[in-house]
């Protein structure tokens, strides 16, 4: 993301554009409108119209969805912020809400929350929770959850001598380079050096608070030891440096090129529906352990869009979002996975060999950095690691040179 002051500069720009009402209205230009206008971004958008339709049915509102690409989501919201004309409701990446509750964007629900049992904040996770609360005030409610598990082929493991996941950092190095060793074009562990949440997942991992009093802490031993022992997965042949060009089906299927790896929630689908031949062979397990083994908090959040002029049914919609069965819902069409604590108390969750890992990671999982200057942070990170692994960089000379970097970012 940009930082704020780059927010109010493309602000001022594109409130000249949008005279000519580029953002279009929307149903929440009505304030009594029984049309509500939703953006839902990527994949997302083709499956909610058959979600909310008993909403529809039970309200009388007609919801409108519209459907936004992530690649553009970014700057159609900064749009709507310039015209002050878009949505009733926004999905909102989790990572985005500093910015845009800073940019003014989002309505400030907390006195809704505190009416409305399915609102209310006891409800969810602690760590979504963080993701839609600033100074104290509510601006959305957590509608999915994402984190990330190990996803390992257990038939490969016990043919190195592990009989379960590896459950400490050292043990995730050791299984690496064994299967590491099996022979050439063998790899034993994907560390994604263009994931952006990697980073930061490792440095909390090693006790790292990432930034300390507001200042940027990566030059400091806690995050640059993380950084070494990410470092050596690719010093040590275990985890390829370049993109392999396979699917999963290729990597993790067959001889298991690739027979380790982090992900998220909808690898389970994936790997099911499309490699077969691993059935019963695999399986996820909690993230192996550092000082501690933190996992990034991420999903979507929905928010009501400030300049909406159709707020209560905005909220009614939240409300109704919100509920377990609802939730449950939705995790069944698209494998996100539910941030309300009700919801895996059900057996689909809890019994389900894969998910249930998933419910146990979460509990140790949180929000990465909540800071507007987020994005930025995240990508200086990538382009001064991939100078360490690739480039050969000294470890505490480039993260001294990221620290700097963060600083000026955090100053914005």
């Amino acid at each position: 993301m940009k930082g704020a002051k780059k927010i109010w500069a493309l602000v001022f720009v594109l409130t000249l554009a949008l005279v000519l009402g580029a953002c279009g209205s929307s149903g929440g230009n009505s304030s009594n409108s029984k049309v509500l206008t939703v953006w839902a971004m990527g994949d997302e958008a083709k499956q909610l119209p058959d979600l909310v339709k008993d909403f529809e049915k039970e309200s009388g509102i007609k919801v409108k969805i519209q459907a936004i690409p992530w690649s553009n989501a970014h700057d159609k919201l900064l749009t709507a912020v310039a015209s002050k004309s878009g949505p009733d409701v926004v999905q909102m990446g989790a990572t985005w809400m500093p910015e845009f509750v800073k940019a003014g964007a989002l309505m400030d629900i907390t006195k809704e929350t505190e009416k409305k049992a399915a609102l209310n904040e006891d409800k969810f996770y602690p760590a979504s929770i963080k993701t839609v609360k600033y100074d104290d005030k509510m601006y959305g409610v957590p509608w999915y959850a994402d984190t990330r598990v190990l996803y390992y082929r257990t038939d490969l493991l016990k043919k190195v001598g592990y009989d379960k996941a590896p459950a400490t950092w050292e043990e995730l190095h050791d299984a690496g380079k064994k299967l590491a060793d099996r022979g050439k074009d063998m790899y034993g562990f994907s560390l994604d050096g263009k994931e952006q949440t990697i980073g930061f997942m490792y440095g909390k991992q090693n006790g790292s608070p990432l930034l300390k009093d507001g200042k940027p802490v990566f030059n400091q031993k806690p995050f640059v030891d993380a950084v070494k022992y990410m470092d050596s997965f690719f010093k040590d042949g275990i985890s390829p440096k370049e993109d392999l060009g396979l699917d999963i089906s290729q990597s993790f299927g067959g001889d298991g090129v690739v027979p380790m790896f982090v992900s998220g929630p909808w690898m389970v689908k994936t790997i099911q529906e499309t490699v077969p031949d691993v059935k019963g062979k695999w399986a996820t397990s909690v993230l192996p352990k550092g000082k501690n083994n933190n996992s990034p908090f991420g999903g979507a959040n929905l928010s009501v869009f400030n300049y909406s002029k159709n707020k209560t049914n905005a909220v009614k919609f939240l409300e109704y979002m919100s509920k377990p069965d609802v939730q449950l819902k939705w995790m069944k069409m698209t494998t996100s996975l539910p941030t309300g604590q009700k919801a895996w108390e059900d057996k689909s969750l809890k019994e389900n060999q894969f998910y249930k890992t998933f419910g146990e990671q979460i509990k140790h999982a949180e929000p990465s950095l909540q800071v507007p200057q987020y994005e930025e942070l995240a990508q200086s990170f990538l382009k001064n690691f991939e100078q360490i692994y690739r480039g050969g960089a000294n470890v505490q000379k480039q993260m001294d040179k990221y620290n700097q970097e963060a600083t000026s970012i955090l100053k914005k």
